[in-house]
């Protein structure tokens, strides 16, 4: 019994070092990390859920300006990107939807006539 009790204390022991260590001690810090770092399927969420917001709010260039934390390319090149990700694993209809009239409006919006608007 007594080599059992010793293994199972140390195993405990070290199980609880290790979590002190990792979340109180040493724990994992993100600085500045922007939305480009997201993997394909998470920028398509983010993309999603900047349709949304736009779909509630109508503010056309504040959706572009969040789209354009995902990279260098043209806010609607994102926009065609989650809908063929969205496609592919099904996104809900009324999602692939939202991102469409997403994508169309900003295929028309002039970002030069809101520079002027706060």
């Amino acid at each position: 019994m007594g080599r059992w009790f010793r293994f199972l204390f140390v195993l405990l022991v070290g199980l609880v070092a290790g979590l002190l260590y990792g979340w109180l001690i040493n724990p994992v810090k993100y600085v500045d990390t922007t939305p480009d770092s997201l993997r394909a399927d998470y920028k398509a969420d983010y993309v999603l859920m900047t349709a949304e917001s736009y779909h509630d709010n109508g503010d056309l260039a504040l959706a572009a300006r969040r789209l354009a934390l995902l990279g260098d390319s043209p806010p609607v090149e994102f926009v065609r990107q989650a809908m063929i990700y969205a496609s592919q694993v099904g996104y809900a209809e009324a999602d692939l939807n939202l991102l469409g009239g997403l994508a169309a409006d900003l295929q028309s919006w002039n970002p030069l006539q809101d520079v002027g608007s706060p």
